[in-house]
């Protein structure tokens, strides 16, 4: 935890630039789009989840429209946020630190873990993963199924 929280370490202890500079606001809109992606897609998941009629179903609408994994997304998003207030500060060698976050929740931890799994669980997946992004949010696209 240490090692992924050092942009936030070095942003705080740095003494420049003693004022608040473009990217500290690139790093608050960053931060802030995690948050939504991240926040709305939990809110969506759990709303959908606790209606009874969409059990064994996929959602994809909302966020999970132009995400397969808004959450994930958004977290990564938090972390290159944190990243740009600490390169504001000086910090610009705590890079690692969202390239490590992206990498895990993209390839390990995050996104590949569920979709082993939902691919067989869920029907209706595999068009879902020919017209959504795994990861970046992106408009839908069409499926092979619906262009013939």
């Amino acid at each position: 935890m240490w090692i992924i929280s050092i942009p936030s370490l070095a942003a705080q202890i740095s003494p420049t630039p003693g004022r608040l500079i473009w990217l500290d606001y690139l790093g608050v809109i960053a931060w802030g789009i995690g948050f939504f992606f991240e926040a709305v897609g939990d809110w969506q998941l759990s709303k959908f989840r606790a209606d009874p009629a969409n059990k064994g179903k996929l959602l994809n609408m909302g966020v999970w429209r132009y995400t397969r994994h808004p959450n994930y997304f958004g977290d990564a998003a938090q972390w290159w946020g944190f990243y740009l207030t600490a390169a504001a500060a000086g910090g610009y060698w705590t890079i690692f630190s969202p390239i490590l976050m992206t990498l895990l929740l993209r390839n390990v931890s995050g996104v590949a873990m569920p979709e082993k799994t939902l691919k067989d669980s869920k029907p209706g997946y595999m068009e879902n993963v020919e017209t959504t992004n795994a990861f970046i949010p992106w408009f839908p696209r069409i499926s092979k199924d619906q262009t013939s």
